[in-house]
């Protein structure tokens, strides 16, 4: 049974199909073929059930999946035993992850592992590729839409965000909307919702944060959509009103990504695994 074979493995099931893996491993898809077909004959079981263009789980397959993804995580352990994480981490953010879901990672990566000299970079996504190409950033959280990758980055999609429609918590009629700048990653997706909703704008603004369209929301200024984390304290407390996008409409995702030719160091390592320890607890 080659490491190999359990990764092609994983990477279907994460990415929903054999062509999908194929195109995100750098690999023609009659090797992601013959890669499972090499497990199933080993195993003695189907792994997947071929639905027509479908592949589904067996009751089988899903039980291997937990030892696949141990044993991948056992020979990564293995390679970097005895290795104290330090050195340089150089952590790429979208601003509006900063709001809620950061602070947590860092502080408890800063108790954690003293020797490693932590930075952060406020990232645009339209850069980001650059940035981990040429080694200005290690790793990147960002915000994008949820069906986002790059042929050059290893993306994992960490969390489906609720957006929200926020708007005074004074009954004012506004027609004016309030974007995260022009190149936000979710402005269309704002935009669809509005088209959906059919909402007669006049008028739009651009910001540079989260921050300050909450304040300028608050104040009467128009409305706009945000991720709820951003939001949550504001709504709890009453001083902004908030309607939640139903999941069926387009959503934006929070992604861990990085160069797929880049060494995972262990301060990379370690950053890695605390930040999907936190997000199986983000709401």
């Amino acid at each position: 049974m080659e490491l190999r074979h359990l990764v092609t493995f994983k990477t279907i099931v994460e990415r929903g199909g054999f062509k999908k893996a194929a195109d995100h491993l750098g690999y023609a898809q009659s090797s992601v073929t013959t890669h499972i077909q090499e497990l199933e004959e080993e195993a003695g079981k189907p792994l997947f059930d071929r639905l027509g263009k479908k592949v589904v789980l067996t009751h089988y397959g899903q039980r291997f999946l937990s030892y696949a993804v141990k044993i991948i995580e056992l020979h990564a352990q293995a390679l970097n035993m005895d290795e104290e994480p330090t050195g340089d981490l150089v952590i790429g953010i979208s601003e509006s992850l900063t709001i809620g879901r950061v602070p947590p990672i860092l502080l408890e990566y800063k108790k954690s592992y003293p020797k490693v000299n932590l930075s952060l970079k406020s990232i645009e996504n339209y850069n980001m590729a650059s940035q981990l190409q040429n080694g200005d950033i290690d790793l990147a959280l960002i915000l994008e839409k949820d069906d986002w990758s790059m042929p050059e980055i290893y993306s994992e999609e960490l969390k489906r965000e609720r957006m929200v429609l926020i708007s005074p918590q004074e009954d004012e009629e506004t027609r004016t909307v309030l974007y995260t700048e022009r190149s936000c990653s979710y402005k269309s997706v704002f935009d669809d919702y509005l088209r959906f909703k059919q909402m007669d704008v006049k008028e739009s603004l651009d910001f540079q944060s989260i921050e300050a369209i909450k304040q300028c929301v608050r104040s009467g200024l128009g409305i706009s959509m945000v991720p709820y984390f951003s939001v949550k304290e504001e709504l709890e407390s009453n001083k902004l009103r908030g309607e939640e996008v139903a999941p069926e409409h387009p959503s934006i995702s929070t992604f861990l990504a990085y160069h797929k030719d880049k060494w995972l160091s262990p301060s990379m390592n370690s950053m890695i695994s605390l930040i999907k320890s936190h997000a199986e607890n983000w709401s």
